[in-house]
C-alpha cells in the first residue's frame, strides 16, 4: 500500500508540473481559416505569451494529416514560406503573434473541410529553457477572418507542401 501511495503522489506531482509548465504559455486570439470543399490546407493563427523563455516545438491536430509551424517572409521581392525546424522562440513576457503573412501553423492533408463556426482541436507542444516539454490542448474556432484587431494576409488554400 505504501508503494501505491508513493507512486500516486509521484504521478500527481509530475502531472501538476507538466500542467504548470503548459499553463505558463497564454494562448489568445486563436482562429483557423475556414476552407472550401477540396481545399487540403489552411492556417491556424493565435497570440502566444510565455511567462518564461520557451519554444513552441510542435503542433498536432486530428483534423489534419500533417501540421507544421511555419514562417512567411519576404526574400527580395518573393514571399517565401518554410517550416521552422527548430520551433518558434517565445521570449519571456513578450506576445508572439502567429498571423497571416508571418509565423503561423499550417494544417495540411485536411481530413474534411473546415466550416465557419466549427472548431479545431490543436495540441501545442512547448519546451522550456531547461529542455522540459509540456503540452497544451486548445479548441480553436474556425472563421473567415481574424478576431477583431488582427490583420488579414495571404490565403493558405493554394499552399503546396
Amino acid at each position: 500500500m505504501q508503494y501505491f501511495k508513493h507512486t500516486l503522489v509521484l504521478a500527481a506531482t509530475l502531472f501538476l508540473e507538466a500542467y504548470a509548465t503548459a499553463q505558463s504559455v497564454t494562448i489568445s486570439n486563436s482562429w483557423v481559416r475556414a476552407t472550401v470543399p477540396g481545399q487540403k490546407a489552411t492556417g491556424a493563427f493565435m497570440t502566444l505569451t510565455s511567462k518564461d523563455n520557451a519554444k513552441l516545438v510542435a503542433v498536432s491536430s486530428p483534423a489534419a494529416g500533417v501540421t507544421a509551424i511555419h514562417e512567411m517572409k519576404m526574400d527580395k521581392d518573393v514571399m517565401k514560406m518554410a517550416a521552422l525546424a527548430n520551433g518558434l522562440d517565445l521570449p519571456a513576457g513578450q506576445a508572439v503573434d502567429l498571423k497571416p503573412g508571418g509565423y503561423h501553423i499550417m494544417l495540411m492533408d485536411l481530413k474534411s473541410p473546415l466550416s465557419k463556426d466549427a472548431s479545431v482541436p490543436l495540441t501545442l507542444t512547448f519546451q522550456d529553457s531547461s529542455g522540459k516539454k509540456s503540452q497544451q490542448m486548445v479548441q480553436v474556432p474556425v472563421g473567415t477572418q481574424p478576431p477583431a484587431g488582427q490583420g488579414m494576409g495571404h490565403s493558405h488554400g493554394d499552399h503546396q507542401h
